[in-house]
């Protein structure tokens, strides 16, 4: 309901059933409360049954449950002022979204043996079966509202129009997507704030040159908690990836993995002088990460263009637009994790030092053994100087070989640092800000070849601000980590990644030609789109990683036209061809990209469809529908975190999409009428990513299965 309110009163009443038990009602009703004032108001309500099956938790899932009101009023005192207010209210209550087993690696043999039974189904995402622990849920309040003031001066007219929105989400979600309890909870409590003002000023001159000159000023706050926790299963689960055939030969998988767990906590806590340090510590039941991010985004811009008309046929336009945007952001995240706290490295360094000073003892004692705890210490007072000897060359072999994996046997168990120690920010070295400015323009001309057809040329150019990564993949640059280390602010395993990805700069050239006839219409547009610092953003099953291409480029032909060739028989068109790539993206999170394709731009897409409305002698009119839609094969994702680029590679999405509607429309206002959405069940991965803490797996969201139903409308 975006039309302005009617001084003439009337509306609309709309239910719809479909499959899945689907129930859509919608309603509007608008007109005068004066002669000045009118207003309107709509709603809808929509839901339906899960269309996947929790064989688990015994329940369908991907449900909807969401409905909305809006209201508007329009002031009209004058011929020349017009207040309009808007205000609207939506709220979403829905366990989304499950995930499908694209590629099962190792890690799913040992879900299942926790389980006792299947804990997913394995390679097969599109038969809508998951293994959940709990259901995930989407709790999304949606609110805001707007007023537009518009007042006519004659040869001016000034617009202003201001708006605030809040959106408050909380969800949570079983990120591990198996029936085996691993994590316990991945929650998000979002709150984002948004205020907006714009001011417009346009001419309506007579002579040849016309105008639009505005500014816009734009104030964002974004505060966001996320928890992500262990549950009962990671512990044996951790303990059957150290040693995956001690506990997949046991008859009880949870017993023998904890039972790992706790020998690694007692020779851990042993190398550090006490068993019992860390007894019961590692991968707890709610043990995880905590954490708190803050974004306050401030930007504004000043634009305008201006209008030549050179001839009646020809019109030349030039258009700028200067941007300042301001960025101010903080973290604030805690890891429980005691494993992925620990320096495996220098403990691995301790653990060789010991070693090696416990064989050469045995040797010098002429034991044939690692000497005792107590014979060394009778060594070591008995002669002095030769046990010096003896530790500063088993420190020294240690300091040399504490990275190699082939003599500290402990790297080997990095990868189960999962949630590692956070630096937050704003620190000594980073401090949490972007400041980036930028003048955009365009230049265009635009001919009119005949009454009927008109060409046209654009060069364009655009600008980005920087994009900061809000996710527990926010990480320091690799260019930072020195400087934090030498300042004393590094914590055991800090990683490197990206806080920020920098601001996008864009170059575009468009050619056209559109046509408008009494039984046919045509749009065509050829361009070439080249960006510096393209900003790519990579889903890694948790959280995001953001990195900076350094160009992009897209040649591109777009079509879409129309023709009616016989009475009430409308057909269309819409085709798009892309030539997009990767001109150098050195620094991708998957290493050196260049002159690939980005993930998920389809070289070739179109949509072509068909309506033939039949009226009959009384009025009444039957009007049937036809719509396809098509995209090429094209690789869901750049990469995926930890497995090879081939696997990526050969994860592919290709769309075929077939809809149908017949209606009868009455001369009274009311219609009935049958649809069918993706009416051949085609089936598509939607996007891909690594299964969390499962190397080898992918998880993915399925498309939507076929929906149909009938819907009823009645317009007054």
């Amino acid at each position: 309901m975006t039309q302005k309110p009617q001084y003439e009163f009337g509306g609309s009443i709309e239910a719809t059933y479909g499959n899945y038990d689907a129930i859509t009602v919608k309603g509007d009703v608008t007109g005068p409360i004066g002669d000045t004032v009118a207003f309107s108001i709509g709603g809808n309500y929509n839901r339906r049954d899960g269309y996947a099956q929790d064989l688990k938790l015994g329940t369908d899932v991907n449900d909807r449950n969401r409905w909305g009101v809006r209201g508007q009023l329009l002031f009209e005192p004058t011929d020349a002022l017009s207040i309009r207010l808007i205000g609207d209210y939506d709220k979403i209550d829905e366990n989304c979204c499950i995930a499908g087993n694209v590629i099962a690696g190792p890690t799913v043999a040992i879900t299942n043996a926790l389980v006792g039974g299947p804990s997913v189904d394995a390679n097969n995402p599109f038969s809508y079966d998951v293994y959940n622990n709990f259901l995930s849920s989407n709790e999304i309040e949606n609110y805001g509202g707007s007023a537009q003031i518009d007042y006519d001066l004659g040869a001016l007219a000034l617009t202003s129009i201001t708006a605030y929105r809040q959106v408050r989400a909380l969800t949570n979600q079983d990120s591990d997507f198996t029936g085996a309890d691993l994590i316990g909870e991945n929650s998000q409590n979002l709150g984002i704030n948004t205020f907006t003002q714009e001011f417009r000023v346009t001419s309506d001159f007579d002579g040849p040159i016309n105008f639009l000159l505005g500014g816009y000023y734009f104030n964002e706050k974004i505060k966001q908690k996320n928890d992500i926790r262990f549950g009962a299963d990671f512990r044996p689960y951790a303990g059957a990836l150290i040693n995956p055939a001690a506990v997949l030969s046991s008859p009880n998988a949870r017993a023998a993995g904890n039972a790992v767990v706790a020998g690694l906590e007692q020779q851990i806590g042993g190398i550090l002088g006490n068993p019992g340090l860390y007894t019961g510590q590692f991968f707890r039941q709610g043990d995880g990460l905590d954490e708190s991010y803050r974004l306050k985004d401030e930007a504004f811009s000043i634009f305008g263009t201006v209008d030549f008309e050179v001839t009646d046929r020809l019109t030349l336009t030039v258009g700028a637009n200067y941007t300042k945007d301001r960025k101010r952001f903080s973290t604030n995240v805690i890891s429980s994790d005691v494993f992925s706290g620990l320096d495996l490295v220098g403990i691995g360094r301790t653990a060789i030092t010991q070693q090696g000073i416990a064989t050469t003892v045995g040797n010098l004692l002429g034991l044939g053994r690692l000497a005792t705890a107590a014979e060394i210490g009778a060594f070591a007072q008995a002669q002095p100087a030769a046990f010096g000897q003896v530790s500063a060359g088993a420190a020294a072999f240690a300091e040399a070989n504490q990275n190699n994996a082939a003599v500290n046997p402990l790297l080997a168990l990095r990868p189960l640092q999962f949630l590692p120690p956070f630096l937050n920010l704003p620190n000594a070295v980073e401090p949490g800000k972007t400041n980036d400015g930028d003048l955009s323009y365009s230049i265009r001309a635009a001919y009119e070849l005949t009454d009927t057809v008109n060409i046209y040329a654009t060069y364009a150019t655009g600008f980005k601000a920087s994009s900061v990564n809000l996710s527990r993949d926010s990480r320091p640059l690799a260019s930072d980590l020195p400087t934090i280390i030498s300042g004393g602010l590094g914590v055991n395993n800090l990683g490197t990644g990206s806080r920020f990805a920098d601001p996008e700069e864009s170059t575009v050239y468009e050619f056209g030609l559109k046509g408008q006839w009494s039984v046919a219409a045509l749009n065509l547009a050829v361009f070439k789109q080249s960006i510096k610092g393209f900003q790519s953003n990579i889903f890694t099953g948790t959280g995001f990683a953001l990195a900076n291409a350094g160009k992009q480029s897209t040649f591109g032909i777009e079509f879409d036209g129309s023709v009616r060739p016989v009475d009430g028989l409308n057909l269309s068109l819409a085709a798009t061809y892309l030539d997009a790539k990767y001109d150098s993206f050195v620094n991708s999170a998957f290493g050196d990209i260049s002159g690939t394709t980005p993930a998920g731009i389809p070289e070739l897409s179109f949509s072509v469809g068909g309506t033939y409305t039949y009226e009959f002698a009384g009025g009444t009119k039957a009007i049937a529908h036809v719509d396809y839609a098509y995209e090429s094969p094209v690789q869901i994702v750049e990469g995926l975190t930890g497995l090879p680029m081939s696997v990526a590679q050969n994860l592919k999405r290709e769309v075929n999409s077939l809809n149908a509607s017949f209606t009868v429309k009455l001369n009274n206002g009311l219609e009935l009428g049958v649809w069918g959405r993706n009416l051949t069940n085609a089936q598509y991965l939607t996007t891909i990513f690594p299964a969390v803490a499962q190397a080898g797996s992918v998880s993915g969201y399925p498309s939507q299965p076929r929906t149909y139903g009938v819907t009823g409308r009645f317009k007054f």
